[in-house]
């Protein structure tokens, strides 16, 4: 790590001395120092530092949503082919351990459900729910499920800001697949959950601490039939279902992502979430929030 600049240069040199770095009084000086360069800034100047650094040869992890809109996550992503410098997006859910330790038994989820709820805080406020927090799992279903989005449906309101601050979506994916996700951050707790439903059995995970379970049955449904007709009370869920804990090795999601842009500047790999990946989230993430905001729009004039 060579250091860091932020707009509060008091606030920079205090976390440089921590980490035993330099604050850099300038983006322009940091950049002309390093080989990649993480945007952890408000979304609304994603684009004006991503293009700066990308301009002086630097490759970019970009934290969630990429930009703000289509029309400048597109400028971004120009401006890195025409560096020929790297764009990785900052979805750090990708690298919850609970998705790690899923990866060996998803087979094809037929239905998702997400909730990812959080007490109000001032902070991302420049960005409705959809971009703030849903957007996370918009990138993560896509990804479960592999197809392209077919249709959706979608519904909020604002409740203490200007803005979308609880959203619900209903995604629905070539070949059939249906994702149902709920995000707020007007929650009086917090809960990252993610079910998924298939047919080998029923992830449920708990993104929050990086656990889950995997419960599938234990014999054959012909089988489990034959003994219900023969014994009907001998037959229950903990006879047939075997429950599999899911846990990652306690790895620090932000630690693994970091690995991750440091292996893509290095040529080891390419990132695991590219910035075309990102584009299409947040496109998602968009459409939503604007159907949202034309039905909120509607109820309120009649």
């Amino acid at each position: 790590m060579v250091g860091i600049h932020d707009a509060g240069l008091e606030r920079a040199s205090q976390v440089a001395a921590q980490l035993g770095v330099n604050a850099y009084p300038e983006l322009r000086a940091l950049t002309s120092s390093c080989d990649g360069l993480v945007v952890a800034v408000p979304t609304s100047a994603h684009e004006e530092v991503a293009v700066s650094a990308i301009e002086d040869g630097v490759s970019v992890l970009v934290e969630k949503p990429l930009a703000p809109t289509l029309g400048a996550a597109d400028r971004i992503l120009e401006a890195a082919e025409r560096a020929g410098v790297l764009v990785q997006t900052g979805h750090v859910e990708r690298f919850n351990q609970a998705i790690l330790a899923a990866e060996p038994y998803l087979d094809r989820p037929g239905f998702i459900e997400s909730h990812r709820m959080a007490p109000f805080t001032p902070r991302s406020l420049d960005v409705a729910v959809v971009l703030d927090l849903m957007i996370h799992d918009v990138d993560l279903v896509a990804g479960l499920v592999g197809t392209p989005l077919r249709d959706f449906s979608a519904s909020g309101i604002p409740v203490l800001t200007h803005t979308l601050d609880i959203a619900n979506a209903r995604l629905t994916f070539e070949g059939g697949a249906v994702a149902n996700l709920t995000a707020s951050r007007v929650s009086l707790e917090r809960m990252r959950k993610l079910r998924l439903f298939q047919r080998s059995g029923y992830l449920s995970l708990n993104l929050a601490d990086g656990t889950g379970e995997f419960l599938r049955l234990k014999k054959d449904l012909a089988e489990i039939q034959q003994e219900a007709s023969r014994n009907p009370a001998a037959v229950n869920l903990g006879e047939i279902v075997e429950r599999i804990p899911l846990e990652g090795d306690g790895a620090e999601p932000l630690r693994r992502e970091l690995e991750s842009f440091a292996d893509a500047l290095r040529g080891i790999r390419a990132p695991v979430v590219s910035g075309r990946d990102g584009r299409e989230a947040l496109a998602v993430a968009l459409a939503i929030q604007e159907r949202i905001e034309s039905h909120v729009v509607d109820t309120r004039s009649t």
